[in-house]
Formats: structure tokens, C-alpha cells, sequence
């Protein structure tokens, strides 16, 4: 979708990541309620930084999540990289009765009940993945995130959601490179491609050989009734739920490591009273959220949102979820890491009626992991500094790619 040269925007959303991708959602929350952006493939969309704008509409009446009703604009299929953020057709991209339909079939796998069911199933996750870290050298720098803190949530939503061993590995291969924003439109095409290739496969199996996993269940609601899950709401829900499950822990466990490290006074705190685990977790998410911006919503009316800024019925809006932790609006020295910090309020896991399902799971998934990897490794260490971690490239996501260790600093 070409922008047309009367409503040329000025800025263009970076995918550098890191501390860039925080810098201009400063220079965007200071700039309007709401700021014209250009994102690949000349796509246009009103970036929303401010914390409280963001809020609003995400539950205003006439913002929508689907865009095969509310975004005339854009042809489904045309964008390749947007592919997964707006042409699937699952809770994430629904409105109304067919996003509580949608909602409703998952709903049941992340009951409160269920997600704590699981904390055993990830004490031995984690307990396995320590146990191997434990035989490396402990003098010589390990990735924490390739050995730990990737393996921990691709693990359990992989056996959540039945994953056959040998197709794991190009499963999580696909599901990372959807983050990226920084791709060509050749190597977005792919993962297009390849998307719907390795849903359509675990399908495959599952057809063949069901059991109690999730893909399971789903495909069952399919098979005995198309009307309640079609076979493209299948293979986009199987998108949304690997995806979002592999995925946001992995930074949220990253981010928590990053801080309690270059904060050893806040760690002591921490392993002195293992209640505040909880704190450490939130003031993680605020400062360091998982994704940034989340593509699309659009406005089915106008919006005024004041200071001569209005979205007209048909625009795209992309809501800087990651920016609401550190408004200064919201927060008073927003860029500190301060697990005592009172309010901890942030937007990482959403805000309305499309939060995340997974949130409970996720904070769970760090919940297990940090206070055990602290306790097996006491004197683990960050091998480079902080800001020598080199950023993942994107608008989207918020992750390193790696995290350089040591598993036994010298004193």
C-alpha cells in the first residue's frame, strides 16, 4: 500500500532495535498523540507511543483488529512481511462474535487451573536444561539464551501443542524470522511460504496419529465442524499460539538475567526474599518488553485525538505496546530498573479484549526459570557488557540475540 504524496509521513519506523527503538518512540510520543509512519513496503500507519492514547484505543468502539473489513486499502496477500500480523484469520485479527468464537477454543487450555498444572512439567524442563549447562565449562562464555532461556518456553508450548521432535526445529526456525522487519520482500515470501508449510505438516501428523496435545483438540473442533474452526482459522490459530507461546518469554527471560546482573544489590534483594520474584518479573516487562509495536488495528470512524491529529475511517494504526512502560507520563524515571518501584503498571502483554491468553503462562515460564538458574549458578556473570549485546532487528520484537555468560565468575 503506496502512500499517496499529500500524506507523505516523515518518519520511518527503525528496525535497528535496542536502545534505538526506544529513542524514537520518544521522539514519536513527543512529536503528537498519534504520528504518521512508514513501515516496509511503503506500508503507512499512525504510530501511537503515549501511553494513555494507547489505551484508549485499544478499547475505543470503532478501532478494529480485522482487516478484511476495516483496512479497504490493502489487498490480503499483497504485503508478505504483514502476512502473519494481519492476512491469518484468528482471535488476533478478529472483532466481535468470531474473536470470542476463536478465543473461546483456546481459552480453555490457559485456565488459571491449567497453567499452574503446569509449573511441575517446567521445573523439569528447566531442571534438564541446567543439568546440560552444567557440564560446559563453567570459566568459558556460554549463551544463556541459545542454552537457556530459548529452550525453556519452545519446549513446553512445543509439547503443549504436540510438535513431533524432528520438526521442531524448522517450526522455531520459521516462527523466529516472522519477528524480523528489516527482511527483503524475497525472504519475507518465504516465511510466508514456509509457514504454511510446517502448520500444514504438524496437521499431517496429527490427522495420522492424534493425541491429548492442543493441535489435536483443534483439528477435532475442525474436522467435526468446519463452521466453528475452518481450516485457514486452524492453520492461523496453530501461527498465533506457537508463536506468541515461543516466543515473549524467551525476551522476558533475557531481559530479567540482563538486569539482576548489572544490578547485584537488587539480586541480593531478590534471593534473600524469593517473594519479590514476582516484582523482578514486572519491572522486567515494563523496561524490556517483549514486542514494541504490534501491527495493525484500523479506525472504522474517524478519531479525534486532539492537537490537530485525526485518523480517518480506513487508516491503519500500529500501537507502540512497548513505549506505555516507559512514558514519563506514566512513570517517573521510566529508563531505571527498580523491582521497589511501586508502580510497575505496562502494556507487554496488551490492554482490552485482545490480551493475551499467554500472559499467565509466560510470567510462569520466568516465574520457574530465573529463581532456579540464580540458584544453580550463583556466581553467573554477564561476559560482555550490557550495552555490547547486540539488539534483534526489528520494530516488532525486543530480544538480544545472544547473552554471553559465565557460569562461574571469578571472584
Amino acid at each position: 500500500m503506496a502512500s499517496s504524496p499529500d500524506a507523505a509521513p516523515t518518519v520511518t519506523l527503525d528496525s535497528s532495535g535496542g536502545r534505538r527503538l526506544f529513542a524514537q518512540a520518544d521522539e514519536l510520543r513527543a512529536a503528537g498523540p498519534a504520528v504518521r509512519v512508514r513501515m516496509p513496503d511503503d506500508v503507512i500507519a499512525w504510530a501511537v507511543t503515549r501511553g494513555d492514547v494507547a489505551k484508549r484505543l485499544l478499547t475505543h468502539p470503532h478501532v478494529s483488529k480485522d482487516a478484511r473489513r476495516s483496512w479497504p486499502s490493502h489487498i490480503p496477500g499483497s504485503i508478505p512481511w504483514l502476512y502473519s500480523w494481519v492476512d491469518v484469520v484468528s482471535m488476533f485479527t478478529s472483532d466481535g462474535e468470531d474473536h470470542k468464537r476463536l478465543r473461546h477454543l483456546v481459552s480453555r487450555a490457559f485456565t488459571p487451573g491449567r497453567v499452574e498444572a503446569m509449573r511441575p512439567v517446567l521445573q523439569a524442563i528447566v531442571t534438564d536444561l541446567l543439568n546440560d549447562m552444567e557440564r560446559q565449562d563453567r570459566t568459558a562464555p556460554l549463551d544463556l539464551r541459545a542454552h537457556f532461556s530459548y529452550r525453556v518456553p519452545t519446549r513446553l508450548i512445543c509439547d503443549l501443542f504436540g510438535v513431533p521432535a524432528d520438526q521442531r526445529p524448522e517450526m522455531l526456525r520459521v516462527i523466529d524470522s516472522v519477528l524480523a522487519t528489516d527482511v527483503t520482500a524475497e525472504q519475507a515470501a518465504a516465511t510466508r511460504h514456509d509457514l504454511g508449510q510446517v502448520m500444514q505438516r504438524l496437521i499431517d501428523v496429527k490427522r495420522t496419529t492424534p493425541g491429548e496435545d492442543m493441535t489435536s483438540l483443534l483439528l477435532a473442533a475442525h474436522e467435526e465442524d468446519g463452521d466453528r474452526l475452518s481450516h485457514t482459522e486452524l492453520i492461523s490459530t496453530l501461527i498465533l499460539m506457537i508463536g506468541a507461546g515461543s516466543e515473549t518469554a524467551v525476551a522476558l527471560i533475557n531481559a530479567a538475567v540482563r538486569e539482576l546482573l548489572t544490578h547485584p544489590h537488587q539480586l541480593a534483594t531478590v534471593l534473600a526474599d524469593p517473594s519479590r520474584w514476582r516484582d523482578v518479573i514486572d519491572e522486567a516487562l515494563r523496561l524490556h518488553p517483549p514486542i514494541m509495536y504490534l501491527p495493525l488495528r484500523y479506525a472504522t470512524k474517524a478519531i479525534d485525538l486532539g492537537e490537530d491529529v485525526v485518523i480517518k475511517k480506513g487508516d491503519a494504526i500500529i500501537i507502540a505496546f512497548g513505549a506505555h512502560g516507559r512514558d514519563p507520563e506514566v512513570h517517573e524515571d521510566p529508563e531505571s530498573f527498580r523491582i521497589d518501584r511501586e508502580d510497575k503498571d505496562h502494556m507487554a502483554f496488551g490492554h482490552g479484549i485482545h490480551y493475551c491468553l499467554g500472559a499467565p503462562l509466560a510470567k510462569l515460564e520466568a516465574e520457574v526459570a530465573l529463581p532456579a538458574l540464580f540458584e544453580r549458578f550463583p556466581q553467573i556473570a554477564l561476559a560482555c557488557r550490557d550495552e555490547d549485546l547486540k539488539p534483534q532487528r526489528s520494530f516488532i520484537g525486543n530480544d538480544v540475540t545472544t547473552l554471553p555468560v559465565v557460569l562461574h565468575a571469578a571472584a
